[in-house]
């Protein structure tokens, strides 16, 4: 079975669920091909997309909620929207890639190739299976006017909103997102801190900002280090924001208490370590860190679907929130002090996380490609 899997340069999460499943597909013996979508038609188009999404939620999160509330509120599933209309523009060049290689079925973990997927049926340009990976806590603008055959849903409590959306219910799945193998492992949590040089009996916070840096990271980090204790170390990742790691590094880069990195393929690593994450609520890193058993406390979220995130999460207590960088901070220590509370959150991790999700969507595959 070889398997196209469709993502787009708008944040790592959707990249990151895609190359779960590019993973566990392999893990079976399938062939699996990740592509950024966009670079069909040219590099230059996936840049300019990628970075006028980044740019817009990093640096307007305001406006970049308000465009959301606005997709919301003409998000139809009886008209399609223009959202649609752009990126049908990449029928033809999706068709040709896949007539060109001849796959057995498509999996897109993100929404704008499952618009494209969705005009291609329409026209009759494609008859192999498409299966959607919905990588947020909620039903985002526009996924009602696609048609492909399968939705993964990251919980079952989200089927009525799908279907209130105008989704069917029985294209349904609420298997999860999907996270790479390394999360679903626990490792010793000593041997992960003498790994990176923590003594055993200390205590890690990790922090981190997504993939585009998001956040104040700079105040945020501030206000942690002046009440850090002798026996509390800071681990500190910046994603792909160099501007805000060098600053880091120059205020803290001499304190043996606080480590500062920028993007890395070693997370799971640091949450095996980690005693506590601070991070905002983006779908793939909340939902690796409950795979990962770990406790978690959600900061400041770009408005939109990661404010829907956070108030999944903490409606389920599977994560703890604060409006105010001191609220997160103090939430942060009880964690930490408080043996029953963080008992509790644990717990109910467990009971909602699905770390199998790669693999029940391999199963998916294998059935309805082999009609």
């Amino acid at each position: 079975m070889k398997i196209l899997i469709l993502s787009c340069n708008t944040g790592e999460g959707h990249n990151a669920a895609g190359r779960a499943v590019a993973e566990a597909l392999k893990d079976k013996g399938h062939e699996a091909v990740f592509l950024d979508y966009m670079t069909l038609k040219s590099k230059t188009t996936s840049k300019f997309v990628g970075g006028a999404y980044v740019n817009v939620a990093k640096k307007a999160p305001r406006l970049f909620g308000m465009l959301y509330n606005i997709g919301g509120l003409i998000s139809s599933n009886k008209r399609k929207s223009p959202v649609y209309f752009a990126n049908r523009y990449m029928a033809k060049y999706l068709k040709e890639y896949i007539d060109e290689n001849k796959f057995d079925g498509v999996v897109m973990p993100h929404l704008f190739p499952a618009e494209t997927i969705t005009y291609m049926k329409k026209k009759d340009m494609i008859d192999i299976p498409s299966v959607v990976i919905c990588t947020d806590y909620t039903c985002i603008p526009f996924w009602e006017e696609t048609e492909c055959d399968y939705y993964i849903l990251p919980h079952e409590d989200l089927i009525g909103e799908y279907t209130k959306k105008g989704l069917p219910e029985e294209k349904l799945l609420p298997y999860g997102i999907p996270v790479k193998n390394s999360f679903r492992i626990k490792n010793d949590k000593e041997k992960a801190k003498e790994k990176l040089g923590i003594p055993k009996d200390d205590i890690m916070y990790l922090v981190m900002s997504g993939s585009m840096g998001y956040g104040k990271l700079l105040i945020f980090v501030y206000e942690m280090y002046r009440k850090l204790n002798r026996n509390e170390h800071i681990v500190i990742i910046c994603g792909n924001n160099t501007s805000i790691k060098n600053k880091l590094i120059r205020r803290y880069g001499n304190n043996k208490n606080i480590k500062i990195i920028g993007y890395t393929n070693h997370v799971s690593e640091y949450l095996d370590a980690c005693d506590v994450i601070f991070t905002k609520p983006g779908g793939l890193t909340s939902t690796e860190s409950i795979v990962k058993n770990v406790a978690l406390v959600h900061t400041k979220p770009i408005p939109g679907c990661e404010t829907k995130n956070m108030n999944f999460f903490t409606g389920k207590h599977l994560s703890v929130a604060s409006k105010t960088i001191r609220g997160q901070l103090s939430l942060g220590k009880m964690l930490i002090r408080d043996n029953k509370f963080r008992e509790n959150m644990l717990q109910c991790q467990k009971d909602n996380a699905k770390g199998d999700a790669g693999e029940r969507i391999v199963c998916l595959l294998e059935r309805i490609c082999s009609k």
